[in-house]
């Protein structure tokens, strides 16, 4: 079998504001280097990191460049299916989320099977990262405009996320690099397309919704 990891890296974080979010220094290097080297940790075939900063490629090594525009969500991950081709699994990850851990990518891969894909849980909303099988991928490809794999996660059953309380924190504003103070949810920022189902027996409020990510 097959596992391609998949790294979606080319943002405009235009929330953040002039500088590139995925420069910035969280926790003593810089955003973009937590998500890879959780990725390089683990056993993959081949990584992919889709960009459009070229700053960014001395940040990834033992990843493959993709460099593209900046556009929507989905160019970015249209280019990145392009150049994995089609891999048993595919891995997806954001470059964004600077507290996820190469084990619980491990609990990703190890959940994905033929025909189910797997993805993170929040305790809101189903999340990347997630993995497809090779059937899931041209699903993935025919998301359009500023749709990313997020849109196939919602109706996931339970059984196919991993809960990951404290890892899924993303970075979309200067305050956020750091971690937020005791009693507050560690993921400050919420998604928009994504619903949130019940995550292994437990409840939770399906009108949570998560703002349009920039």
């Amino acid at each position: 079998m097959t596992c391609t990891g998949l790294l979606l890296a080319a943002g405009a974080s235009r929330r953040f504001g002039p500088s590139d979010k995925l420069l910035a220094t969280v926790a003593g290097m810089p955003l973009v280097a937590h998500a890879a080297q959780a990725m390089r940790a683990i056993p993959l075939d081949d990584r992919i990191a889709v960009i459009a900063n070229p700053a960014l490629a001395p940040l990834l090594d033992g990843f493959r460049i993709v460099l593209i525009a900046q556009g929507q969500q989905s160019d970015s991950l249209r280019a990145g299916l392009s150049a994995a081709g089609t891999p048993d699994r595919l891995l997806i990850a954001l470059g964004d989320m600077p507290d996820v851990t190469a084990a619980h990518l491990t609990q990703i891969v190890s959940l994905a099977a033929d025909g189910l894909p797997s993805c993170s849980h929040d305790g809101i909303a189903s999340l990347p990262p997630a993995c497809f099988p090779r059937d899931w991928l041209p699903r993935l490809a025919q998301l359009t405009g500023d749709q990313g794999a997020g849109r196939l996660l919602r109706d996931l059953a339970p059984s196919r996320q991993v809960p990951a309380p404290g890892l899924l924190r993303d970075i979309d504003l200067p305050e956020q690099i750091s971690p937020p103070p005791p009693g507050r949810p560690h993921d400050a920022t919420v998604r928009g397309d994504v619903k949130s189902p019940r995550c292994r027996g437990t409840q939770f409020s399906p009108t949570l919704r998560r703002p349009p990510r920039s």
